[in-house]
């Protein structure tokens, strides 16, 4: 994650939902136990926090709505190039067929196409997330958000973790595909 760009959620409870969400400006590669704020099912700050004054990322609606519809453990949201491109390529989903690396997100390698949505940017989560939960394809752990990144959700932080970079590279192989010529310098 550059600078502040991109945050982390994880689980913590499923019934009431309650999500400990990165704090809102904050380097992820420096964050502690402080660094993190609890929010309900909605991503808004609930009483009781380690650091009071934390605000949690103006994102954590969406980090809510994608637990809540996947069932997922954990989400990773990253500002990757690749992602942002491949948003602009093909706004209707990302194709993504007869590659080796589709089976780290659960997929066959060959004889199956696996579509990454692609749903609008906004600053209203709310309209996101219904934009998220519209386009969501079960068994895809991803999402991207055009001219933003993508989301991408696990069991838990470390599978999340691991989603992203393979659907980073997925993109970043289809995106350096459709520019002939282009550099590929990942």
């Amino acid at each position: 994650m550059r600078g502040t760009s991109g945050n982390l959620s994880a689980v913590l409870h499923r019934d009431p939902l309650r999500l400990a969400v990165t704090a809102s400006g904050l380097d992820k590669g420096e964050l502690t136990y402080h660094d993190v704020v609890v929010v309900d099912g909605d991503g808004a700050s609930v009483p009781g926090q380690p650091r009071p004054s934390a605000v949690p990322s103006a994102e954590a609606g969406l980090h809510a709505r994608i637990a809540r519809v996947t069932g997922a453990g954990a989400v990773v949201h990253v500002h990757a190039m690749a992602a942002v491109l491949a948003g602009e390529f093909w706004p209707d989903g990302v194709l993504l067929k007869d590659l080796e690396m589709l089976k780290g997100i659960g997929h066959s390698a060959h004889d199956e196409q696996v579509r990454v949505p692609v749903i609008p940017n906004g600053q209203d989560m709310a309209l996101v997330g219904a934009d998220f939960e519209a386009a969501h394809v079960p068994g895809v752990p991803a999402v991207i958000v055009a001219r933003h990144g993508f989301y991408a959700w696990g069991d838990d932080l470390k599978q999340a973790r691991w989603h992203v970079e393979i659907v980073e590279w997925l993109l970043r192989f289809t995106v350096a595909l459709h520019r002939p010529g282009a550099p590929m310098d990942f």
